[in-house]
């Protein structure tokens, strides 16, 4: 084992080097310094702040996993979506980009969470259904 993380180690410093030398070589290096260090504020400062408070808030759903499930689909669906959200100007082509991505990004994630909803409420009605058909076949009297 101690070699692999040798060899990954090793990788990730000629990667890191290579990065770094395609840096010097571009002909102004600062706007690429600057993006990156707003990436990292970005990241650091309100994207993992957010996910780990919605961590903590759905710790405490009873549907957990299925709310996880939702939210990673929905955040992947984001991540997918942005960069055609966030393209400055027209595009060249205007066949490139010929749909509305933020409405449809925002029926995709509405069909996601009435999907998580769905899944959900028939969850509960099989659980209470087999716990009422458990009980009426122990002879069991419903609670009332």
């Amino acid at each position: 084992m101690k070699g692999v993380r040798l060899l990954l180690g090793g990788v990730g410093l000629l990667l890191i080097a290579i990065g770094g030398r395609l840096l010097a070589d571009l002909p102004d290096p600062l706007d690429v310094l600057v993006w990156m260090g707003g990436a990292l504020v970005l990241h650091d400062g309100i994207i993992a702040p957010l996910v780990l408070a919605a961590g903590l808030a759905v710790a405490a759903v009873p549907a957990r996993g299925l709310v996880r499930g939702a939210l990673l689909t929905a955040g992947v669906l984001v991540l997918v979506t942005l960069p055609l959200l966030l393209r400055p100007g027209t595009p060249p082509n205007p066949s490139a980009l010929p749909l509305p991505y933020g409405r449809n990004l925002l029926l995709v994630l509405a069909a996601v969470a009435v999907a998580a909803g769905v899944m959900a409420v028939a969850g509960r009605w099989r659980r209470s259904r087999s716990r009422t058909s458990g009980a009426a076949a122990r002879g069991d009297r419903p609670a009332q």
